[in-house]
């Protein structure tokens, strides 16, 4: 129980609204040691709900100390490395203020700076930030950091990867010296390490595994299949009864724009969304996926950090990512709240020593699935509703066997579910 972790009355009765029972191990184990006002170092992957661990502790301690007098002035700093990320973590963290007297405010880039000069000068007891928009206004003076009590670097490893760690070191430098730092990082290379000795003092780890973290209600499927057949491949999963919208990961952005092209070449409403595009056609394209206006949005990894999409239902790995965790990051945009997704991963020979990794972190079987003969023609008659010939042979079967009754049906629905499907690993590895 969340009454269990030292957060106050208050907080607690705002999770009881919000629909906030269990903590997850990741609150579990940071909320209390945060509200003690210690320096972290977690390690957390998307979906285990890190905003809650490190967002509940910087509003209780701050609602607990008031605003005091005067002008007010940011005391919480949250920063992270996307806008889709800034919008997700001012959001949940506007919920679980709005029983106290905070302010939430968000600045990031790719929209005018107006508004969030205009929400600074109101006042604002926290701030949610990507580091370069966040220089924007220290160097327009629109905002003042001399008062922050809590800094919170959120997907820490991310922000290093995407080249903001001489911003992170010019805001820092503006920080009191005597304050609270929370870093979270979904991976723990030497570069996080080192960032944390240099923005933290005498940090406490907590460490919450990939293992932990995969959802049971996915299933992880593995397609092998050669480099030519990809495409077909891609469309034939996409066009399955059942499959409505889909997450497709490349792994570089000439990858994810050649699949987008393709895909609507054969009549996918399709849009992507990288690195090299602009903010503004990065939140369209998101806009237009949730809205369901596109069915399939491709993206590479950096670019999909810190996009929340209810009720996905399928995930597909075009390719394999470099570093297995990433795959955790992948899949949990799918299978959330209760909801059953699908994890599918095209794999070449080549991507076999990755697969392994991957099989090794996530704690959840990988089955391999017998790859059907598809063509590009029959993926694109797929696509346009005209049936191509295994379906037109499945009717000729199907109604076939309605003379005899249901009964052959039944038998070779039964032996395609048996034979459709075998595991890449005999068992399901231990925890970590």
């Amino acid at each position: 129980m969340f009454s269990q972790l030292g957060l106050s009355p208050t907080a607690c009765a705002s999770l009881a609204r919000l629909g906030y029972e269990t903590p997850t191990p990741i609150q579990t184990e940071a909320i209390p040691l945060a509200l003690t006002g210690v320096d972290l170092l977690a390690r957390a992957h998307t979906g285990t709900g890190k905003t809650a661990a490190f967002g509940l502790p910087m509003i209780d301690r701050l609602s607990r100390r008031g605003s005091g007098t005067g002008r007010r002035t940011p005391r919480g700093l949250v920063l992270v490395p996307t806008r889709e990320l800034a919008v997700q973590v001012h959001q949940a963290l506007s919920a679980y203020a709005a029983s106290t007297s905070l302010r939430v405010a968000a600045v990031f880039g790719g929209v005018a700076m107006n508004g969030q000069v205009q929400a600074l000068r109101r006042g604002a007891d926290i701030v949610v930030a990507t580091p370069g928009r966040l220089i924007d206004h220290l160097q327009r003076r629109t905002v003042e950091l001399s008062a922050v009590d809590v800094l919170t670097l959120d997907e820490a490893d991310r922000m290093l990867d995407m080249g903001f760690l001489p911003a992170l070191r010019r805001v820092v430098a503006v920080l009191p010296r005597r304050r609270q730092t929370l870093l979270f990082s979904a991976t723990m290379p030497e570069a996080v390490i080192r960032l944390s000795v240099e923005f933290t003092h005498d940090a406490v780890r907590v460490d919450v595994s990939a293992q932990q973290v995969v959802a049971a209600t996915v299933t992880h499927h593995v397609h092998h299949v050669a480099v030519e057949r990809k495409r077909d491949m891609l469309t034939h999963i996409l066009t399955q009864h059942g499959v409505g919208q889909a997450l497709v990961f490349c792994r570089t952005k000439r990858g994810a724009n050649r699949v987008g092209e393709d895909l609507g070449r054969r009549g996918v409403r399709t849009d992507v969304i990288h690195g090299n595009k602009s903010q503004g056609a990065r939140s369209r394209a998101l806009d237009d996926f949730k809205a369901g206006r596109v069915r399939v949005l491709v993206a590479t990894d950096i670019a999909a950090r810190g996009l929340d999409i209810a009720h996905l239902p399928l995930v597909v790995n075009y390719d394999l990512p470099l570093v297995a965790e990433d795959y955790v990051h992948r899949v949990g945009r799918t299978g959330r709240a209760g909801q059953h997704g699908r994890a599918v991963s095209l794999v070449t020979a080549s991507e076999a020593g990755l697969l392994r990794q991957i099989q090794q972190v996530v704690a959840a079987p990988l089955e391999r699935v017998a790859a059907p003969i598809v063509n590009a023609t029959e993926a694109r008659r797929a696509i346009e509703g005209v049936p191509t010939r295994s379906h037109a042979a499945h009717a000729s079967r199907s109604v076939r066997g309605t003379s005899h009754g249901n009964r052959d049906q039944q038998i070779s629905a039964g032996r395609r579910r048996a034979g459709a499907r075998r595991p890449v690993s005999a068992g399901r590895p231990s925890a970590a």
